[in-house]
């Protein structure tokens, strides 16, 4: 039963209230009498592409070692946490405080090497393959037994993460390659196949042979130890950072990039590139 009015108020505006202060504020924005007009109006489909935005933007608080930013980033991320929450409690489906007792409920399972009498002298392969273990005992267990292999990855996954998972769950079952050396094969051959398809077939091919070539990049990533979102966001981060440096650089002369040409900023983007590695050299 929500607090009575003055209750409420003097909750929403205690600096200190934590967790109860967020879901009452949370609740006092959807409330359809004197709520938010715009958060009363929303549904779960309509929050999760912000959902999706804030974890991202935790990540990239990560990437940046942007720690001043990151307490704000985590804050956005649980808000969105307290949002669904809020509207399965209206529809009688869920709250808060089932969702958080439901995961901690599944982490004591899932440690029995922790929370159990299992041993911890396991490595982290052997944990990995038991805690996948433990999940198809509750999916068997809940009558959600997989058809598949593949089955249960999410759609909803960015691209190249879905495809690390997708690879990781064959993989289990046998289905990879032994060797690195043969996923860079993989490559030279998708990419010939790609050549080949700009050359004498349509777009649609086209795409499909570029699809292909980034899934088996995906692969390799996997096979070196590296997240290959993680691997292309550094590299976007670089290419932000050096083309600032060739705009920088131009400034100085009064232009822009349409004033110069390509001859010119790939100097500069070379000199951009070598001042980088002269900055490392002098830190290590």
């Amino acid at each position: 039963m929500p607090p009575d009015p003055a209750e409420s108020q003097r909750l929403c505006l205690d600096p200190a209230g934590g967790l109860p202060r967020l879901l009452e504020i949370m609740r006092r924005l959807r409330d359809p009498e004197t709520g938010c007009p715009w958060d009363i109006a929303q549904d779960f489909a309509s929050i999760a592409p912000y959902t999706i935005e804030e974890a991202y933007e935790v990540a990239d608080a990560i990437a940046r070692g942007a720690w001043d930013e990151l307490e704000g980033e985590l804050g956005d991320l649980l808000l969105q946490v307290v949002y669904h929450a809020e509207m399965g409690a209206e529809q009688d489906r869920f709250d808060f405080h089932s969702i958080a007792n439901a995961i901690a409920d599944k982490m004591i399972a899932r440690h029995p090497h922790v929370f159990g009498g299992e041993s911890r002298d396991k490595t982290p392969e052997q944990q990995t393959r038991d805690w996948e273990a433990i999940k198809a005992a509750e999916r068997a267990a809940a009558g959600k037994a997989r058809a598949g292999t593949l089955d249960g990855v999410a759609l909803g996954l960015p691209a190249l993460l879905r495809a690390v998972k997708l690879q990781k769950r064959a993989a289990r079952v046998g289905f990879d390659w032994p060797a690195t050396a043969q996923v860079v094969d993989k490559i030279t051959e998708e990419a010939r196949e790609l050549v080949e398809a700009r050359d004498t077939l349509g777009q649609a091919e086209i795409e499909e042979e570029f699809g292909d070539l980034l899934f088996v990049m995906a692969n390799l990533g996997r096979h070196l130890g590296i997240d290959p979102e993680a691997a292309l966001r550094a590299a976007n981060a670089k290419f932000t950072r050096r083309f600032a440096a060739i705009e920088s650089a131009l400034a100085r002369d009064g232009r822009t990039p349409v004033d110069s040409d390509l001859a010119e900023m790939d100097a500069l983007w070379d000199r951009a590139k070598a001042d980088e590695k002269a900055d490392r050299a002098a830190q290590e």
